[in-house]
């Protein structure tokens, strides 16, 4: 499970464009969005990087992950 915060987004139209694009990186993958949080929660075999790279070319660079 990945875990990530997409300070960008703001709308459905994002919660839409961020799905799309996980699932074209990876049809099997599980998306879980919660707008409010700007978080989205993604259960895929693919690497967290291979996903991140997904979500920066939609326009939705995750915020590094805090340690």
């Amino acid at each position: 499970m990945h875990h990530f915060n997409l300070p960008d987004m703001s709308c459905g139209h994002c919660v839409a464009a961020i799905t799309e694009a996980l699932k074209a990186a990876d049809a099997q993958a599980l998306v879980r969005i919660d707008r409010e949080a700007r978080t989205a929660e993604v259960d895929s075999g693919l690497a967290r990087e291979a996903l991140a790279a997904a979500l920066t070319q939609a326009g939705y660079p995750p915020a590094p992950a805090q340690a």
